[in-house]
């Protein structure tokens, strides 16, 4: 099992002034794979800042497989998710957020509106997705699918072909 975070960004969230129903939407369809085990959850402001050091410590000290962020990626002064997400990474996997927004974009025409990134630091991929449930849900179907031969890739030295991902 690919051991997975969720992280929501959510100014009022973080101070309970709102109810996050993004991060359970998350959970509930990562559970339905048997391949995710989330081992953190977490709402945070909007603050660059706060969520580099958050996506630091979980890959360099909790050393995670996955991180999938909600919230945070549209065109409001406060979100930050996607330069957090940027400024962390070492490699960047373009075709991540694409897929999501061509998928979005089948849906709506808001899906352009999308600033989601997608990435890597060290041996952990990192996705933003959207803020809200219908959003994530949606999301989340276009990218399931291969997400696990991604991160079979990532943890395996690169081999696409191995049985097992290596722990």
């Amino acid at each position: 099992m690919y051991r997975t975070g969720i992280m929501t960004l959510s100014d009022k969230g973080s101070k309970g002034q709102r109810e996050d129903k993004s991060g359970p939407m998350i959970q509930t369809m990562l559970s339905t794979t048997n391949l995710y085990q989330v081992v953190k959850t977490i709402i945070l402001p909007d603050d660059l800042e706060t969520i580099k050091k958050n996506l630091i410590t979980w890959v360099d000290d909790d050393h995670l497989d996955l991180i999938l962020t909600t919230g945070g990626t549209g065109f409001s002064q406060r979100d930050w998710t996607p330069e957090a997400t940027i400024a962390v990474c070492e490699r960047m996997t373009p075709g991540i957020p694409e897929a999501m927004r061509y998928h979005s974009l089948q849906i709506t025409p808001k899906a352009m509106l999308s600033r989601s990134a997608a990435g890597i630091r060290k041996q952990t991929l990192i996705i933003n997705l959207p803020g809200s449930p219908k959003a994530v849900k949606e999301n989340l179907e276009a990218i399931l699918p291969a997400l696990d031969h991604g991160l079979e890739m990532l943890l395996s030295s690169g081999s696409a072909n191995c049985a097992e991902p290596l722990k």
